[in-house]
């Protein structure tokens, strides 16, 4: 799957690419919320003031890349949570008004296809649209459906709209903060991966790709990639070096690795156990300390991958340099728990 087009809002700013060029954010806070672009020019005030958070994230990133791309044949998400935000408030409502009149804004916001829809709306789709609610593999289930979408029509080009979202509402982060994934102190993201206590931060934001099934004027490409659960810690580098010989690779076919490491002292040795498969002059990217933990970070993952196959964002390599990387692995998990591999070439 070529990847054309890519935009990202995020706690860093990618929306006016300050962060691949140099641009750094120290964040000091227990929830990295993303830094939001001016919608005036994109979406009309009367929509707007009526969208949630994470509607309103993937409408900003959606529309400059419909505007600048060929309409596609279909959208793809992936969201662990939606717009849960609008979720429970609509839920809050049906007991304050006893079921009576409720505001149908927060109904229309509340589920998780509340984004493609709207997108489709917007835009005058009527292709394949769907959204994948898999919790910590939402991502990774949207790039499958997207492979298959490809493979059902290999005689006839196809594009994409591929993308995740996720937002931080009250209600997520107040469950994950009582199952112990947030840090209790505070210690700036660039001290994170030296924290040495149990959790990390909680982060939030959009990332779409236009993808599309011929080769001319790509940036990069989704090569493969593949997804485990209730793995042990001694299984994972079997699922790594597995997942490499699937592909024909060596360990050193991989010019960069991107690793989930967020700071949380119980599950951060799987990322030290997957390095070790490479050799200690691996540069390394670890991309959870500019956008911090969420279910779908592996989609920011996969943009921050494109850039630097790009050229891009060079300035986050760690453990070294790497110039013209041809070849990135990314390795995420989520509560050690979900794993996933997504390989991206140039």
């Amino acid at each position: 799957m070529y990847i054309k087009d890519l935009y990202a809002i995020s706690p860093q700013k990618t929306h006016d690419l300050s962060f691949e060029q140099g641009d750094w954010q120290v964040l000091n806070q227990y929830m990295y919320t993303a830094l939001e672009p001016s919608y005036q020019d994109l979406i009309p005030n009367a929509q707007l003031r009526r969208m949630g958070k994470a509607v309103r994230m993937g409408i900003g990133v959606s529309l400059p890349l419909l505007a600048r791309n060929a309409k596609p044949d279909g959208i793809i998400f992936g969201t662990a949570n939606g717009g849960l935000e609008d979720c429970i408030k609509f839920l809050n409502q049906i007991v304050e008004y006893n079921e009576g009149t409720l505001t149908p804004t927060n109904f229309v916001q509340s589920t998780p296809n509340a984004l493609a829809g709207q997108v489709a709306l917007l835009s005058e789709n009527q292709g394949y649209n769907m959204t994948h609610v898999n919790g910590s593999l939402a991502f990774e289930s949207a790039l499958l459906d997207a492979s298959l979408y490809f493979d059902e029509h290999q005689n006839t080009p196809k594009s994409l709209l591929l993308g995740a979202v996720e937002e931080i509402s009250d209600y997520n982060y107040n469950i994950d903060h009582l199952g112990n994934r947030f840090k209790e102190e505070l210690v700036s993201n660039n001290d994170l991966l030296r924290s040495q206590t149990n959790g990390s931060y909680c982060g939030e934001g959009s990332v779409q790709f236009i993808l599309s099934s011929s080769p001319e004027n790509s940036l990069a490409k989704f090569s493969a990639f593949n997804q485990s659960s209730n793995l042990t810690e001694e299984e994972i580098t079997d699922f790594v070096q597995s997942f490499l010989a699937e592909q024909n690779l060596q360990p050193e076919d991989i010019d960069c690795l991107l690793l989930g490491k967020n700071g949380d002292v119980r599950t951060d040795s799987w990322y030290d156990k997957v390095q070790t498969c490479f050799g200690t002059e691996m540069p390394l990217v670890f991309f959870k300390k500019a956008v911090g933990e969420y279910r779908t970070v592996s989609a920011f993952a996969s943009y921050l991958a494109v850039r630097l196959l790009n050229g891009q964002a060079g300035h986050l390599i760690e453990n070294g340099t790497t110039e013209n990387p041809r070849t990135i692995l990314i390795y995420n998990h989520f509560d050690a728990v979900r794993h996933s591999l997504i390989l991206i070439q140039k």
